[in-house]
């Protein structure tokens, strides 16, 4: 692990993708361009990725999961037995379809532009989900790394689909228990590969309390398969992190869960709302490093939600990817201020509250507003180490 600054300021994953990168994901689906011919491009757009987080003073970097199609779907690729389906097609799985319709107006997308992993058959990973894009990085920069990776609620909720996974998996537990197989076989290889920080993204865990409408449905659109008591439900979740997590703490890298709101519209209205609160109880249990928290929207709730927190880290989300316009350090310098009031300034990490492309068809905003973004986190936290 690489000693970090007071105030390290990160991202949470993803960049927006070039025109070519968008092409080549296009044509490499469609079996135009190969493995060779795609990475190369892909590569290019990475060390692309790179050096604009370098020059924005960004202490902990990603690749900008240029390779990968959005923040979930790319297991599909690196998993047997699961197969892509387009949300429309997820139509034909779901019983109640007047609900899942109405859920998808809500999207502000079209169904058939968002796809969904879905278990097929026993999963099991054919190859590194992460581990190679980690390595490619190692290559090209002195900065420490973070890897983002599906979490294994997400990943359950999303590929355990009705109908199409029970030959398999009679219940989305026992496919959990793969998952679980699956992301500890990454960590461990990650670990050992000398990552930097391991986050894994757990979107879905405030859908479970901040959805009054139709609470056993998510944005995440495959997701189908949550039970009606929200308490449950994050219990099964937390189990599943720290099955996880389970023995591999204190071996040289962060291990950080990721909760937000979506990421889907950069209408603020369409996104969840709610404080952290309801979850605090359910954050304290992981067995996690850090937590990487969406709090430069007004829809995050206040920063006194901190003050429950017992022990982990908090990446504190300082800026909004979704918006065109620029935080000033100024500003960014009075929210974690503000922050210190509840948690410790050696406990706080500066990100944004969210990736800012995790659609690679739909990027929150352009790499000029991310630059500027991340520059300006750079300077607060020039600011606040001289305090």
């Amino acid at each position: 692990m690489m000693n970090l600054p007071l105030y390290p300021v990160t991202v949470v994953g993803s960049w927006p993708r070039s025109k070519e990168v968008l092409r080549a994901l296009r044509d490499k689906r469609a079996g135009r361009i190969g493995d060779k011919e795609f990475f190369q491009i892909a590569d290019a757009a990475t060390l692309q990725c790179l050096r604009l987080q370098e020059e924005a003073g960004v202490d902990l970097v990603s690749d900008g999961e240029q390779r990968r199609d959005n923040f979930i779907s790319f297991v599909a690729d690196k998993l047997d037995n699961v197969k892509m389906l387009s949300v429309a097609e997820l139509l034909d799985y779901v019983e109640d379809k007047a609900s899942f319709e109405e859920i998808l107006g809500a999207l502000d997308v079209p169904a058939f532009s968002l796809s969904n992993p879905a278990a097929v058959g026993r999963i099991r990973r054919a190859k590194p989900l992460a581990l190679e894009e980690f390595l490619f990085l190692r290559q090209h920069t002195r900065r420490a790394i973070k890897v983002a990776l599906p979490g294994p609620y997400l990943l359950t909720r999303s590929m355990w689909v009705e109908g199409l996974s029970q030959g398999a998996y009679p219940t989305k537990e026992e496919l959990a228990q793969d998952v679980i197989s699956v992301l500890r076989e990454e960590l461990k290889e990650l670990i050992e590969a000398g990552a930097d920080f391991v986050q894994f993204d757990e979107p879905v865990l405030t859908e479970l309390v901040f959805t009054q409408k139709n609470a056993n449905r998510t944005f995440m659109c495959g997701a189908l398969t949550a039970k009606a008591d929200a308490q449950e439900e994050l219990r099964f979740a937390t189990d599943l992190i720290n099955e996880v997590t389970k023995a591999f703490r204190g071996h040289g890298t962060r291990i950080g869960v990721h909760v937000c709101r979506g990421n889907w519209s950069t209408q603020e209205d369409v996104l969840l709302r709610g404080p952290y609160a309801p979850l605090m109880p359910f954050l304290n249990q992981l067995d996690v490093d850090q937590l990487v928290l969406e709090y430069a929207t007004p829809r995050a709730g206040e920063l006194d939600a901190l003050a429950d927190l017992q022990h982990a880290q908090v990446g504190l989300g300082v800026v909004n990817p979704r918006t065109p316009s620029i935080e000033t350090a100024g500003q960014i310098v009075d929210r974690v201020e503000e922050a210190l009031r509840y948690i410790s300034k050696e406990r706080l990490f500066l990100n944004p509250d969210c990736g800012f492309g995790t659609f690679a068809q739909r990027p929150m905003n352009g790499p000029e507003q991310a630059v500027e973004k991340l520059r300006a986190c750079a300077e607060a936290a020039k600011v606040l180490r001289s305090l």
